[in-house]
């Protein structure tokens, strides 16, 4: 069983955002499935690299659409995402220190953050952005 479930509940209506979260949620699991199998803090890390990385690459692209069509929510949604950014740095910062080690309290926060991100603040350009025929 996966930690975290695609839906299609979860889309937002814009194709390449929907496979970006999809993809989010791969990392997310296999973060969770090397954590489950003991996997080294090398290998964790490679993954939770991994993650900021395409984390980063997709916020960018929402960003990007959200000023390209002007969306009026632009700096709101743009500051949860540097604040997610920090949250994540914070944490890698804690487990490459060996201040934290990798658990389930990091995984619960990513899972937790993404569905609710996707379902609480994505969810409010999806009328928006179908308006401008995205």
């Amino acid at each position: 069983m996966q930690f975290i479930e695609w839906k299609e509940s979860m889309s937002v209506g814009v194709k390449a955002f929907d496979e970006e979260h999809r993809q989010l949620i791969e990392q997310i699991n296999k973060l969770n499935q090397s954590l489950s199998v003991g996997a080294g803090a090398r290998t964790m890390h490679i993954i939770l690299d991994s993650l900021v990385s395409y984390t980063a690459i997709h916020f960018a692209h929402e960003e990007e659409y959200m000023r390209l069509y002007d969306y009026p929510s632009y700096e709101e949604h743009r500051r949860e995402h540097e604040e997610l950014k920090a949250q994540v740095a914070d944490y890698s910062e804690r487990l490459s220190s060996g201040k934290s080690s990798f658990s389930l309290e990091l995984l619960t926060f990513l899972r937790d953050w993404l569905t609710n991100h996707i379902m609480k603040t994505d969810r409010q350009y999806r009328e928006f952005f179908a308006g401008k025929g995205v």
